[in-house]
């Protein structure tokens, strides 16, 4: 994360600044860091626009969604606009850590050790260098899990109880989840507030999707848990193809309550991007993918805080 640099150009966009301010206060350089981001906001008492504190579960049961790229660059940006951010990785092969530019090998904690051993959750959490977002990371430790808390009792908030304990530190927590159901998944799902979906514009998404809603309504039958928004983002759409297209209406035929306007577009500079380790913003902001999961979140953002504030009104300023 030390090495993203911003242009000028990129950073006055990033900071909401001008050009002048940004020389005035950081010098005129050829390139600038996160750490410098963080001083520019500082010295120009940006602060991001108030928003409701939200846990962010990102998970589809069918794999190959690019579930991980979305969901960390989401994070990423999120932590660019000055939100202090959680990142919890809670697959065992550690894509979401490595997207974040660090080894899950590297750590001897996982959210295992909170799970299961009851370690506060502040004993695991990492930074990752750049400024605001947060990180428990994961490795293949984490393959057991599902086993460690079948004979547990209250195996289902486990995970909920422990982020009790960090509660009021962060404004988001965004969990990237694996494509599978077990109860790792099953106490991601009863702590969050908003489900992200990421789907393929292809009719074997549909499987993984009412498989899914399956599930959610059974928390509600079973364990009294609603979640508050469910949002379905469509990824790596290529609108040449006719089966893509097709997908793409059926999706918003039958799933128009909960289905994004934005869509992901193809976009080789993902899979670069992860190799290198960097989210997408912090390798070619100005990207497709970029830009699109730029639309994504201000979309998702601006649907949560529209409800909010309709609920805030209707209680009469008691949520």
């Amino acid at each position: 994360m030390d090495q993203i640099r911003y242009s000028l150009k990129r950073l006055s966009v990033v900071a909401e600044a001008t050009n002048k301010q940004i020389e005035r206060i950081l010098g005129k350089k050829e390139s600038y860091t996160v750490s410098d981001l963080t001083l520019l906001r500082e010295k120009l008492k940006r602060v991001p626009q108030p928003f409701p504190p939200r846990i962010q579960l990102f998970l589809n049961f069918k794999g190959g969604t690019g579930k991980t790229s979305i969901s960390t660059s989401y994070a990423f940006r999120l932590a660019e606009r000055g939100y202090r951010v959680l990142v919890l990785d809670l697959d065992s092969q550690g894509h979401a850590t490595k997207c974040l530019g660090l080894e899950g090998a590297d750590f001897s904690h996982t959210l295992q050790d909170v799970m299961i051993r009851k370690t506060p959750i502040s004993e695991v959490i990492i930074e990752t260098g750049m400024p605001g977002l947060s990180l428990v990371p994961s490795n293949l430790t984490m393959s057991t899990i599902d086993l460690a808390l079948m004979p547990l009792s209250g195996r289902e908030f486990r995970l909920r109880n422990a982020l009790e304990q960090i509660r009021g530190q962060f404004d988001f927590i965004v969990m990237d989840a694996p494509p599978s159901f077990g109860l790792l998944n099953l106490n991601a799902l009863m702590a969050a507030q908003d489900l992200i979906v990421p789907v393929l514009a292809d009719f074997l998404s549909y499987d993984g999707l009412k498989l899914l809603f399956e599930s959610v309504q059974g928390l509600e039958e079973d364990l009294s848990h609603q979640l508050e928004h469910i949002f379905i983002v469509v990824n790596s759409y290529n609108q040449t193809f006719k089966i893509a297209r097709e997908a793409l209406d059926a999706l918003r035929t039958h799933y128009a309550d909960y289905l994004l306007n934005t869509v992901v577009r193809q976009c080789t500079k993902f899979a670069q991007s992860s190799s290198e380790g960097y989210p997408i913003f912090g390798f070619d902001p100005t990207s497709k993918g970029a830009c699109d999961i730029e639309a994504m979140q201000l979309e998702v953002m601006e649907r949560i805080r529209t409800e909010f504030a309709e609920q805030v009104s209707a209680s009469g300023g008691s949520v």
